[in-house]
Order: C-alpha cells, then sequence, then structure tokens
C-alpha cells in the first residue's frame, strides 16, 4: 500500500513516528518543530506543517540560530532523548543555522536541521538568495553546514528521503555520533509529490545503547584505581547525558575517590555530597586543581579534556600521573594516552562499584580527611563572596549570584554560556541537583542562554527555569523573547548590566591588550572607547519586547526582584547594574592557567610584562604519553 503525499508532507508524517526508548522509557524523539518561513521552505514544510498540525507541533522563531539553540536546551533537558527540528528558508535563513550547528555537534546534542535550499531541477536557476559557484554547479550555501553536522544529506529526489531520513534518525539517537544532522530541502523537491510506501509511516522505535565494559578494559580499570594512592575523579557531560549521576555517587560513597567537575559535568554530585570538590580547571576551586596537581590518577568520567578542563595541559603535575577515561566514545576514551574504558558511564560506573567493593577498597582516611577540610575551607571563601554586608548598595557580580543562590532549590535550572558568569558559576554556584547547573560552555556561544531557556521551560515546564545573561550577551540576541511572550513561556531572565565585555576585558588586561574595544562607551578624543558609558537601557529593551521587567538597584531590591520573579507564572526579567567592565567582579582569582597566546615582540610595557609571565607558564606545560 502507498500513499501519495508531497516530500515535506512524508517528512512531516515520518518524523512525528518516531520514538526513542533507554530503561523502558519510551519518548517522541521529534517533540516539535522551530520555523521562520521564506520562499525556500513555505510551500514545502510550511504548507506540511498546516496539513498536519495535530501530529507536528510548531514554535515561531525570530531568528534561525535562536531557535537551533532552543531546541538544544530542550535536548539536554531531555537527556538528548528528544529534540526538535528546525525549518528555514533557503539562503539567509540557512547560513544562520551554522552557529547552532556547531554548538550542537561540539556539545554532543541532537538537532535536525531542515534548511530550504535551491531548484534540483535548475529550472529557475539562479534562484532569489542563491549563491553561484561557478565551478560546481552542485553547491549550495548549505554545504556550510557540512563541516558542523554531524550528517549531511541533500534529497534531490522524492524517494531519496526515504534512507536520508532513515540515517538521520539514526545518528540523532546514537549517544556517541549525535549532533546537528542536516537534511537539504531543494524547495521544488519539498513540494513534489511521491507514492510513499505505508511502512514508511509505522511508528519506530530507536533503542538508545547502553554498551558495558570490555572485560580486560574493566579489570585493567580495577586494577588501576586499587594501585592508585591520590585518585581524582573527574566528571564530565557524559555522566548527566547517561543519567550517572546516582552510579557516580554510588562510586564516590563506595571508594572515598573525590569528584570534580567541568562545565559540562557540574552537579553530578550535590555540592553537598562528602566527594564532591567542585569545578576543576581554569574556572575551578582551589580544592579541586589542588587534588589535580598531585593526582597519581585521573579518572575522566564522560569528559573530552578540554583546554579549560586541563589548564591547557599545566594542571596535572603529579609524579608518574596517569589517566583512566570511561567514556562511550573511543574518540575521547584515548586522550592524553590513558586506559581506555569504552562504555556508558552509567553501565560502567556500576562494574568499577561491583569490583571495588568486591575488593573492599577505598582510599586512605587521610586522604578523605585532606580534601574534606579544604573543601570546607573554600566554601567559606564562597560564603565571603555571597555576603553582603550592606544591603542598600549595587551589589556585585558574586552577590548578584548569592542573592540567587539563597533563593534557588532543586527545582530550579540555571542556563549561562557566556562571559564572566561562567567562571564564577563555575567555582561558586552550589548545585542543588543533576540538571540545574546548566552550562554550555563547549562553544560558549554568547547570545544562546534565552533561547535555551525556551527550549527547557518547554521539556520541564514545572521547573523555575533562569538565563543569566550579561549586557553583551543579551545584545547579541535577545529576540527569542518575543517568542516566550507570544506562547506565554514563563522563563526568567536575570540580565546583569556592567557596561561591556566583562570577561574579555579581563582577559585582554593579563595578555597586554589593555581592555581595548572591550567596553560599551562613547569613543574618547583619541579615538579609544573610553568616555562615558553608552546610555543603553536594556531594560526598556526587554519592556519593549513585551516582557515584564522588574529593575533592581540595590541588594536589598535585587532580592525581593528576584523573588518576585520567581513566584510570576509570566515571562519575568530582573534587570540589575553591577560594577563596570573595568573592575573585578568580586570572586577568588583563577585557580589555574589558561594559554591564551600573548605577542612576542612588543613594546607597550603590559604586552611585554604579559608575554614574561606566559612564558614562565608554558614552561610547566606536559605531555602526557
Amino acid at each position: 500500500m502507498t500513499t501519495r503525499l508531497t516530500v515535506a508532507q512524508a517528512l512531516v508524517r515520518f518524523l512525528a513516528a518516531q520514538y526513542t526508548e533507554r530503561d523502558g522509557v519510551r519518548q517522541r524523539l521529534i517533540g516539535a518543530t522551530w520555523g521562520i518561513f521564506g520562499h525556500g521552505n513555505v510551500a514545502g514544510l510550511g504548507q506540511a506543517l498546516v496539513e498536519y498540525g495535530d501530529d507536528m507541533p510548531f514554535h515561531q522563531g525570530r531568528n534561525e540560530q535562536s531557535m537551533v539553540h532552543a531546541a538544544v536546551g530542550y535536548a539536554r533537558q531531555s537527556n538528548r532523548l528528544s529534540t526538535h527540528a528546525v525549518t528555514t528558508s533557503i539562503g539567509p535563513g540557512a547560513t544562520n543555522l551554522v552557529t547552532g550547528a556547531a554548538l550542537a555537534t561540539v556539545n554532543h546534542l541532537p538537532v535536525l536541521l531542515l534548511p530550504g535550499d535551491v531548484f534540483a531541477t535548475r529550472v529557475a536557476d539562479p534562484v532569489l538568495q542563491q549563491l553561484e559557484v561557478p565551478y560546481a554547479g552542485d553547491v549550495s550555501v548549505n554545504d556550510c553546514l557540512r563541516p558542523v553536522s554531524r550528517y549531511f544529506d541533500r534529497v534531490t529526489r522524492p524517494e531519496a528521503l526515504i534512507p536520508a531520513a532513515l540515517q538521520a534518525m539514526r545518528v540523532l539517537t546514537d549517544p556517541v555520533e549525535t549532533g546537528a544532522v542536516t537534511l537539504a530541502l531543494p524547495q521544488d523537491v519539498q513540494a513534489e509529490a511521491y507514492d510513499w510506501p505505508d511502512e514508511f509511516f509505522a511508528e519506530r522505535t530507536w533503542t538508545v545503547r547502553r554498551p558495558g565494559a570490555d572485560p580486560v578494559e574493566l579489570a585493567e580499570a580495577v586494577r588501576a584505581i586499587r594501585a592508585a594512592r591520590r585518585p581524582l575523579v573527574v566528571a564530565g557531560g557524559g555522566v548527566h547525558h547517561s543519567r550517572a549521576e546516582e552510579a557516580l555517587a554510588a562510586f564516590a560513597d563506595a571508594t572515598g575517590i573525590p569528584v570534580a567537575s567541568t562545565q559540562a559535568g557540574k552537579g553530578s554530585l550535590r555540592h553537598d555530597h562528602p566527594q564532591d570538590v567542585g569545578g576543576v580547571g581554569h574556572t575551578g576551586t582551589a580544592t579541586a586543581d589542588e587534588l589535580a596537581r598531585t593526582a597519581d590518577l585521573v579518572i575522566g568520567v564522560g569528559t573530552r579534556y578540554t583546554d579549560f578542563t586541563t589548564a591547557s595541559h599545566t594542571l596535572f603535575q603529579g609524579d608518574g600521573v596517569r589517566f583512566l577515561n570511561l567514556n562511550i566514545a573511543s574518540f575521547d576514551g584515548h586522550k592524553l594516552a590513558g586506559l581506555p574504558l569504552v562504555a556508558d558511564a552509567r553501565s560502567a560506573l556500576d562494574e568499577l562499584t561491583g569490583a571495588l567493593r568486591a575488593h573492599g577498597h577505598r582510599v586512605a582516611d587521610a586522604y578523605v580527611a585532606e580534601y574534606g577540610e579544604d573543601k570546607e575551607r573554600w566554601e567559606q571563601r564562597v560564603d565571603a563572596c555571597y555576603e553582603a554586608d550592606e544591603p542598600d548598595v549595587r551589589p556585585t557580580q558574586s552577590q548578584v549570584l548569592g542573592a540567587l543562590d539563597a533563593l534557588a532549590d532543586e527545582s530550579d535550572v540555571i542556563i549561562n554560556a557566556a562571559g564572566s558568569l561562567p567562571g564564577d558559576l563555575h567555582k561558586l554556584w552550589r548545585a542543588r541537583s543533576r540538571d540545574q547547573y546548566h552550562l554550555e560552555y563547549g562553544y560558549s556561544c554568547m547570545g544562546y542562554e534565552i533561547p535555551a531557556a525556551i527550549g527547557v521551560k518547554l521539556a520541564a515546564p514545572e521547573r523555575n527555569v533562569w538565563a543569566l545573561v550579561g549586557d553583551g550577551t543579551y545584545l547579541m540576541m535577545p529576540t527569542e523573547i518575543v517568542t516566550a511572550v507570544q506562547e506565554g513561556i514563563a522563563i526568567k531572565i536575570l540580565l546583569v548590566q556592567n557596561h561591556g565585555y566583562a570577561s574579555i576585558g579581563g582577559l585582554s588586561e593579563s595578555v597586554g591588550g589593555e581592555r581595548f574595544g572591550t567596553a560599551y562607551r562613547y569613543t574618547a578624543d583619541d579615538g579609544t572607547f573610553t568616555g562615558a558609558p553608552l546610555p543603553v537601557d536594556l531594560a526598556a529593551n526587554v519592556a519593549s519586547l513585551g516582557m515584564r521587567v522588574l529593575r533592581a538597584k540595590t541588594v536589598r531590591e535585587l532580592r525581593e526582584a528576584l523573588a518576585e520573579a520567581r513566584r510570576a507564572d509570566t515571562p519575568t526579567c530582573v534587570y540589575v547594574e553591577t560594577e563596570t567592565a573595568d573592575t573585578v567582579s568580586g570572586p577568588p582569582p583563577a585557580q589555574a592557567w589558561w594559554d591564551v597566546p600573548v605577542a612576542e615582540t612588543a613594546t607597550r610595557p603590559s604586552a611585554v610584562k604579559a608575554r614574561e609571565l606566559y612564558e614562565r607558564h608554558v614552561s610547566t606545560r606536559r605531555r602526557h604519553l
């Protein structure tokens, strides 16, 4: 039996019938579709979404990149078991997807991209917004998506949709391969009819695998852990993707091994778990970084070991330090010349815990006491950063976080991605639940927070979802506020105004850049941006987009505004002005280095001094072989 439909109609019906299953729980793979319509998709996918609107929920976006961010936020909150599709027209609508696609792929988060494309038949060539490539007739701007997609196909014939769609689902549901998946859809093919086999529209369930450890690799891992005197776990985002938090807690309880976390892995243990020692790396805690410097075995669980985690390969300095890498991806399992334990995080942690318990293995009490005391000292530093002795003065950024920390419980989700906030949050935030801390730091994309908050809220409507944004990030992408207002998605925005790129300003100063071009100020007589701060009223801008705004000028007013926003059942923004961009935000300084190359030749004293310091740090770099 066959059914005659257009390619776009067939694709919508197919997507509505796809499911995932893990641990006996089944759910829709494509929960909804985001779209902005133009001539490249309005008559194809636009018409199909009207035709089959009962089968496929739709969200109207305002910016193509931000639609991808919303889909990614939804996918992460859904443990990668469900995601959204994103459809755009051809030309700029399609190329606007590239940044969001890169973010999804870097972070191993599934999203389905459906950009329109030029005519496959080439009967109207060139069409509006087409890029003509003289040396290749089969290239369009959509090819920009190839390097940032885990799977890419251009569907130039109706019947080609069947294998392309199945391959797309395979990659989206593969815990190793997942990321952005792109099906480029020529606008004429979208509207072309075909007799589809009815089996194409039958419900399909894609099982998300939990592969166990190879027995040989598991035995080697157990031997390595039993031989270590100062082991340290580095928990990455793979812990969350696997829902391995309870398994990690059981492992830590049984062995006494301390657990540090990357930005993606924070919250793998609650902040008050005895073995949780906080963030690790350039933005980590003194407790975790000192343990990392002296560890003889680093047990990476679901981490990619980015330069922020390894302090650009200067952090792990212990004599004879070795690495044991538990990762579902072989590529990451072999990093740093480590012992690979290629498996699902939860499955392998359960196996490790059972084997170590059978041996009665636990680290020395003196080691537990050492890091426990260090952790207590760090918590006192956090308290000092959060404390506000004078509640009627303008808060520091740390005090802003302290006010939110005092209010939040495990139902709150905190979303951030870029600026000075990620460093402060990694050091200071006390994660109370497995998914409270939502930092996108694989791509650290300015503009991610607001649309991602919408995606998270759609996945977990019962949660309080906060988008923490600085003024620089806000100005990149505030457009989805309109979507939140339109659909009544009650996200909360905490908008921190510090008049510039505070994070990059501080980095610029440290590398001899003298904060050039990082402050939001008028141009001075010498041509530099060192005049008075710009009279930008971001709160008024938020209000103009339809969102309720609560202004706070002091610590006391901030606490009241945050409490009111948290109670609100409509989209609400809390706006607060903190210290200016050329002042420190207040948290402890970096506890480990980060390699940002400094000019090798310069005449300005700041750059000369920065280069001298840079060379001292570079000399401590290690290659772990």
